[in-house]
C-alpha cells in the first residue's frame, strides 16, 4: 500500500511537472526570439520575495518557474547601463517588497551606475511599503498609481517563543548556548526577550534607521522630522503621499508610458527582466580574457546537498558547495572567486566543512567573502577564512556563538501513548536520548564538549582576523553587528555589495582595476535537456525522486536539525 500511494503521488507530480515543462518551453522559445529595438526602457517589476540566486528548483527553475533573483536584477541594470539600445529603466513595483536591507542596498547602488551612465530611471508603482521606498528614493522620479496602496511607517523587530506551546505539549527543550546573546534559544527557554537580546536588536535597528534617514536625506530632500512626521499618517493615498513630498506625481500605468515616448501615438518600447536576462554580457561589451567565478552560498546550512526543506525552505548542503568550491579552483580561466554569503547560520559540522574548504582553496586562489543581507553565526563560520571579507553597512553578521541540545519528548510521548523501552551496554548509551532529560554526569560532559568546540572556532576567528582571545571574546557570545559595525570591530575588511568584492578580487589577483573580466556564477544552472536526460532519466524519475526525497532524507534532515548540535544560528530577530 505504501508503494501503491507513493507511486501515486509521484505520478501527480510528474503531471503537473510536465506541463509546467510545455508553458515554460513555450514562454522561453517566444522571449528568445523577441528583438531588442533602439529607445527601449527595460521594466524592471519586482514583486513579492527576491532570493539572492536562484534556488534549487530542479526543473521548474530550469524552465523560469522560480521568482525574481537579485542576479538577475543587478546583471539587467549592469548592461542597460552600457547597452546603447536601452534608453532607460523603469522599475515597476507591485506588492510588498521581499528584499532585505542589504539587498535593497545593493539595488540602489545598480540604479545609481544606470543613472551615472547618463540614463533615466524612473519608478512606478501601485503598492508601496517602507522597505520598497527605500529602493525606490534612489531612482530619478517616483510615480504613483491614483489606486496605489502607501504604507509608510516605523521600524520594529520581535521574536517568536515557542516555551509556552512546549510546555502544553511536553516538551522539555535540554539546551546550552553561548553565550548571553544567542538568543534565538530563547525561541524555545524563554516567553519573552532576554535584556541582551533587546539590547541587540536596539543597536541593530538604530544602525538601520540611520542610514535609511541619511539616505532619503539625500534622495528626496526629507529630514529626519519630515519622515517621522509622514510615519505617522502610517498609511496614505497615493495623492497624500505625493503632498508629503513621497512622490513626484500620481498616475496611471499607460500615462507613464505615453510621458516616455519620443513622439505621441508611439508604443513605449520595453524590455522585460526575463527577455533581457538572455542577453549575453559579452553582447554589450561586458567581456573579458579572464574570469571571476561567483559562488552562491544561500540558505539555512545543513546536510550533504543543497535543496529545499518543507519546514525550513532553501537549504545549504556542505557537498554542493564544496563542489562548487572546487570547481572554480580547478578552472585555469578564473583568476578568483567571490563567494557569496547570504545565511543565518544552521549545522555547525557543515559550517565547519564549508569553511574549511574556502580555507584549502584561498591557498591556491584569492577568495573574497561577499555578505548579503545574513552571514552570521554558520553565515560568518564559512566566510572568514576568506582571503578578504565584504559586507554591505546594511548586513547582519557575527553572531559567533552556539546552541546546542536535545528534546526530551517523554511528556509528549505520554499524552499521545506512547512508550519506548530500552537495553543498554556501556556508558552513557541513553546520552541524546528522547525519553528522559540529562543526567548531571551527562549535561557536565554535554557542556563540556560544546564549550571545547566553540573555542576552537574562538581562537581560529582572533587568530584569522589579528585579534586577541580577548577581544574577540568581547565581539563573541552570539553578539550580531551591522555590516558598518563589523568594519568598525575588525569582524569584516571592507564595505560594498558584489561590485565593490569583485573589485578587490581583481586586486588580489593583480588584474589591472580598467580590465574587464567575465563573471560566472556558481551552481551553473542545468538546462532543461540536461536535467531531463540526467539523473533519474526524465521528468517521471526526477517527480518520484523528489516525492521519496521528502520523506526519506527532507523529513530526517528537519528533524536533525531541531534535535541536533552546535547550530549556530543568528540570534537578531530583524534577521529573522
Amino acid at each position: 500500500m505504501k508503494a501503491f500511494w507513493q507511486s501515486f503521488f509521484a505520478t501527480i507530480l510528474a503531471i503537473v511537472v510536465t506541463a509546467s515543462v510545455v508553458v515554460g518551453i513555450v514562454v522561453s522559445k517566444s522571449d528568445s526570439k523577441k528583438k531588442i529595438e533602439d529607445r527601449s526602457w527595460l521594466v524592471v517589476d519586482l514583486y513579492g520575495s527576491i532570493d539572492e540566486y536562484d534556488p534549487p528548483a530542479g526543473i521548474l527553475g530550469a524552465v523560469g518557474g522560480g521568482g525574481e533573483t537579485l542576479q538577475r536584477v543587478l546583471g539587467n541594470l549592469e548592461k542597460a547601463a552600457v547597452d546603447k539600445r536601452v534608453e532607460g529603466v523603469v522599475v515597476k513595483i507591485s506588492g510588498s517588497n521581499g528584499a532585505g536591507p542589504a539587498m535593497l542596498e545593493e539595488m540602489r547602488g545598480a540604479i545609481r551606475k544606470v543613472r551615472g551612465a547618463g540614463k533615466k530611471v524612473h519608478c512606478w508603482s501601485d503598492d508601496m511599503n517602507r522597505n520598497a521606498y527605500y529602493l525606490a528614493s534612489a531612482c530619478d522620479s517616483i510615480w504613483l498609481a491614483p489606486p496605489a496602496y502607501v504604507q509608510f511607517i516605523g521600524m520594529g523587530s520581535g521574536s517568536m517563543h515557542l516555551k509556552g506551546t512546549l510546555e502544553k505539549l511536553g516538551i522539555k527543550p535540554n539546551l546550552h548556548k553561548i553565550k548571553e546573546y544567542k538568543a534565538a534559544a530563547e525561541m524555545f527557554t524563554r516567553a519573552d526577550m532576554s535584556p541582551e537580546a533587546r539590547e541587540n536588536d536596539v543597536w541593530i535597528l538604530e544602525e538601520r534607521w540611520s542610514m535609511f534617514v541619511k539616505a532619503l536625506g539625500e534622495d528626496r530632500g526629507l529630514t529626519e522630522e519630515k519622515i517621522v512626521e509622514i510615519m505617522s499618517l502610517a498609511v496614505m493615498t497615493a495623492d497624500e503621499a505625493r503632498e508629503n513630498g513621497l512622490a513626484d506625481g500620481v498616475i496611471y500605468w499607460n500615462e507613464l508610458e505615453r510621458k516616455l515616448v519620443h513622439k505621441a501615438g508611439e508604443d513605449l518600447r520595453t524590455i522585460s527582466q526575463s527577455t533581457y536576462a538572455g542577453v549575453k554580457p559579452e553582447k554589450v561589451g561586458l567581456k573579458g580574457k579572464k574570469k571571476i567565478a561567483v559562488i552562491h552560498a544561500h540558505g539555512l546550512i545543513g546536510g550533504r546537498t543543497s535543496r529545499i526543506d518543507p519546514l525550513f525552505g532553501v537549504m545549504m548542503g556542505h557537498e554542493t558547495v564544496i563542489a562548487d568550491l572546487r570547481a572554480a579552483a580547478k578552472d585555469k580561466d578564473v583568476a578568483a572567486i567571490v563567494f557569496r554569503v547570504d545565511s543565518p547560520g544552521g549545522e555547525g559540522l557543515a559550517s565547519d566543512l564549508i569553511g574549511h574548504e574556502v580555507a584549502v582553496v584561498s591557498e591556491t586562489k584569492p577568495v573574497v567573502a561577499s555578505m548579503v543581507d545574513v552571514a552570521a553565526s554558520g553565515g560568518y563560520y564559512i566566510s572568514y577564512q576568506a582571503s578578504k571579507i565584504v559586507a554591505d553597512p546594511m548586513t547582519i553578521t557575527g553572531s559567533i556563538g552556539s546552541i546546542s541540545m536535545k528534546f526530551n519528548m517523554k511528556g509528549l510521548y505520554d499524552k499521545i501513548g506512547v512508550t519506548q523501552d530500552v537495553v543498554t551496554k556501556g556508558p552513557m548509551a541513553l546520552l541524546m536520548s528522547d525519553y528522559r532529560d540529562f543526567t548531571p554526569e551527562e549535561r557536565a560532559r554535554f557542556e563540556q564538549n560544546h564549550w571545547d568546540g566553540f573555542n576552537q572556532w574562538l581562537e581560529d576567528v582572533a587568530k584569522r582576523r589579528g585579534m586577541t582571545i580577548e577581544e574577540a571574546t568581547a565581539l563573541s557570545y552570539g553578539r550580531v553587528w551591522s555590516g558598518r559595525q563589523a568594519k568598525e570591530n575588525g569582524l569584516v575588511d571592507e564595505l560594498g555589495g558584489l561590485d565593490r568584492s569583485i573589485e578587490i578580487a581583481k586586486e588580489l589577483a593583480k588584474i589591472p582595476a580598467d580590465e574587464k573580466v567575465s563573471v560566472v556564477h556558481y551552481p551553473k544552472k542545468k538546462g532543461l535537456l540536461e536535467i531531463l536526460t540526467g539523473d533519474g532519466g526524465g521528468i517521471a524519475a526526477a517527480a518520484t525522486y523528489a516525492a521519496h526525497r521528502f520523506v526519506r532524507e527532507d523529513l530526517a534532515g528537519t528533524w536533525r536539525m531541531l534535535n541536533g548540535n552546535n547550530l549556530y544560528i543568528t540570534e537578531s530577530s530583524a534577521a529573522r
